[in-house]
């Protein structure tokens, strides 16, 4: 098979359940009076499977907007640096049960059955490719280089989208829904420590979140701050580049190695955990926090496998000073320095972080507003969480910001605590997607129900034509 087989295959597919892919190519105006339905934020893994969602929906009113470059969206080709995915190949995700549409039949379709059988792990970039190649046979209506910068809320139940950009239409946008598909870092912003940022200077760190030129660092000495499976990413990738030592220093006396997801996706709490009571979805996510996934095997021996590789267990960073061009970091087991510092520390979320809410941020509960945690399991990352519907709509503090609130839906990692891992792994999406475009199809029939009711009452066209006097033969 090829590409182009498989194109026809998809078209076929979705003609079996009357889909039709042709209503959605028509290009709606973007004059400043046409109100989309929904515009999804964020042209990513998620964004992209929302729009399908919808699609399937019958509602095709709708707009994508993605800050970077056409083939660009995500992090699969800017800040991350693994060479495979770590979701196990066999799992899928934003194809929604439609068989042509899955990363499978992409792979098979260009090196064939026995090329997927050979493979472990996706590849990072043929990931990527896949994404461009689903936006491309569903066409889906994405507008690159367009970056939202406030959430206005009008009257009767409109958004206004102030956006800037240069493929931005018009400076603002309306819709009836907001749906933020963010990613990582959407409902919130990266993490540097600040006894870091308040101590170097800008040209001796970077969070691995960021572009770095790591050409600059070639024969040089880095240090990498984390213990998660980026950090041997970074430290792989380094080296790969030219980089002569890479050190991963690690607070935990053991790395971990037990991957709590892996028990998630055969127990039913991916996919149910939006169901359970708020004790046991805050004491669930206490555990995972607590214990979080390890590295794959294949991503730490990739890494250790230079002799450049140090790992630093037990070594959390007690100081950084800088002293010339170098970084100097202090850790309990010693002192070290460094010419460049990679920040592997992860995020922090609070919708407070994000400037595109500053209008209504003030609304939106937290989890720390609806639940208060016993001590054993209480922790102020997760009370930071938005406290969402099943649906991933934000819900508002009190009575008077509801309102301003209802027709917005989060679908990032702001969700987790929520809404379980369904929006922040590719295992939990062909969960959570589902349930989001139910959420916000729901509400949008809720909205116009009056005419739809109306319409329903005063529906009179006759189905049944048969001419009453024509004699009957009796048989």
């Amino acid at each position: 098979m090829s590409l182009e087989a498989l194109n026809e295959r998809v078209k076929k597919e979705l003609s079996y359940l009357a889909i039709d892919l042709k209503e959605w190519e028509q290009q709606l105006p973007y004059s400043e009076g046409h109100v989309y339905d929904v515009i999804i934020v964020g042209g990513g893994q998620g964004g992209l499977g929302t729009a399908f969602g919808l699609k399937r929906e019958r509602i095709s009113n709708i707009l994508v907007l993605d800050e970077n470059v056409a083939g660009f969206e995500g992090p699969w080709e800017t800040y991350a640096r693994m060479v495979t995915l770590r979701t196990p190949k066999h799992l899928t995700s934003i194809d929604l049960g439609i068989p042509s549409l899955t990363f499978r039949s992409y792979w098979e379709a260009q090196f064939g059955e026995k090329s997927w059988e050979a493979i472990d792990k996706i590849p990072r970039g043929d990931w990527m490719n896949y994404l461009r190649w689903y936006r491309k046979v569903l066409h889906l209506p994405v507008i690159n280089e367009v970056k939202l910068t406030l959430i206005e809320p009008l009257e009767n139940g409109i958004y206004r989208l102030h956006v800037t950009g240069n493929g931005a239409p018009a400076s603002s946008l309306l819709a009836r829904k907001v749906i933020l598909a963010t990613g990582i870092q959407g409902g919130g912003e990266w993490h540097v420590p600040t006894f870091i940022s308040e101590n170097l200077p800008s040209n001796l760190y970077s969070h691995t979140s960021q572009p770095i030129d790591i050409s600059s660092l070639k024969g040089k000495r880095i240090a990498i701050l984390g213990g998660g499976a980026s950090a041997f990413d970074n430290a792989n990738f380094a080296l790969s580049e030219g980089v002569t030592e890479a050190h991963v220093f690690v607070r935990r006396n053991e790395l971990p190695r037990i991957n709590p997801i892996r028990q998630m996706e055969k127990s039913g709490l991916i996919e149910r955990f939006h169901s359970l009571p708020d004790k046991d979805k805050y004491a669930v996510m206490s555990h995972f926090f607590k214990n979080n996934q390890p590295p794959t095997n294949d991503t730490y021996e990739r890494a250790a496998s230079w002799t450049g590789f140090h790992l630093h267990l037990g070594s959390p960073w007690l100081n950084v000073e800088s002293k010339g061009n170098e970084a100097i970091v202090t850790t309990p087991k010693g002192t070290f320095s460094f010419d460049f510092l990679m920040i592997s520390t992860g995020l922090i979320t609070d919708p407070a972080l994000r400037p595109e809410l500053r209008l209504i941020e003030k609304h939106i509960a937290r989890w720390g507003d609806r639940y208060k945690a016993p001590k054993d399991v209480a922790n102020p990352m997760i009370d930071a969480h938005p406290y969402l519907t099943p649906g991933f709509g934000l819900q508002s503090k009190k009575e008077a910001g509801k309102k301003l609130l209802e027709g917005i839906f989060t679908y990032n990692y702001s969700a987790l605590i929520s809404c379980g891992i369904v929006a922040s792994a590719l295992s939990g999406m062909k969960f959570g997607i589902p349930r989001l475009v139910a959420a916000v199809s729901e509400q949008l029939f809720l909205d116009k129900r009056k005419d739809v009711l109306e319409q329903y009452y005063s529906y009179n066209e006759p189905e049944f034509v048969s001419d009453l006097k024509k004699p009957i033969r009796n048989i």
